[in-house]
């Protein structure tokens, strides 16, 4: 059986999405034009934290939480969206998050290139998730 691999299918994401660079998204954001979308697994977060105002959305449930015909549907957790910067750890994840939500129709989607590695190093300000 021959399956097409993970590698392929974020290039072949990143060839129909929209990918910022780090300081794209710090300058967007600091200009409160973005919305920042963690979505990695909760364990990293509590391992590694995350940016400052960014909200977490982990990358199984994204489609779910984003869909208001889904019963997962969570728009109290979205709140108001701007445009939605996706990030993971290292942009693999976010890239494949990204496809899937410009083909569910949304517009106003990019991810980073690099992820949260990226982010810390241009200066984002990390702060930890507690368990709850």
């Amino acid at each position: 059986m021959s399956i097409k691999s993970s590698q392929l299918l974020v290039k072949e994401a990143q060839k129909i999405i929209q990918t910022l660079s780090p300081s794209e998204v710090k300058d967007l954001f600091e200009k409160k034009e973005i919305s920042l979308i963690d979505v990695r697994d909760i364990r990293e977060l509590w391992k590694e934290g995350t940016i400052e105002n960014s909200k977490h959305i982990p990358r199984g449930m994204l489609e779910f939480w984003l869909d208001p015909e889904s019963s997962y549907y969570k728009a109290n957790k979205i709140g108001e969206i701007k445009k939605m910067v996706l990030f993971c750890a290292l942009g693999w994840r976010s890239a494949l998050a990204t496809k899937s939500l410009v083909e569910m129709g949304f517009n106003n989607v990019a991810h980073v290139d690099g992820g949260f590695d990226a982010l810390k190093k241009s200066g984002f300000k990390i702060v930890p998730k507690e368990k709850k």
